[in-house]
């Protein structure tokens, strides 16, 4: 597994991904489907809560179980943005960028 203090620096750039896809579903305005915007804001939120936790995390177990939980709201995000169609591209860009980095992530600590 990475070292704990080399997931908390990941996880800092894929926080930050993830509030520039909650931030890009805030400028997209109306035009993002409810279900979407708000599984976005789940994951926004939730990852404020999983970075207390990994700063907290004194196991291993621990910092895989916050990365497995974020990574299935990414998930969900990402099934949501597919199923919303025509979605503004900057949305969907960091949707799938956050995607892609907690999916990555979590093949790493697997």
């Amino acid at each position: 597994m990475m070292q704990a203090d080399k997931v908390r620096q990941r996880f800092t750039q894929i926080e930050q991904t993830i509030h520039q896809a909650s931030q890009a579903c805030e400028r997209a305005g109306s035009g993002v489907p409810g279900d979407l915007k708000s599984s976005i804001q789940q994951l926004d939120r939730e990852s404020i809560k999983a970075r207390q936790q990994l700063q907290q995390a004194q196991d291993d177990q621990a910092i895989i179980d916050c990365v497995d939980q974020l990574e299935e709201l990414g998930d969900q995000v990402k099934a949501a943005c597919e199923k919303s169609g025509d979605v503004d591209q900057q949305l969907k860009s960091a949707v799938l960028q956050a995607h892609e980095e907690l999916r990555q992530l979590k093949h790493q600590l697997h």
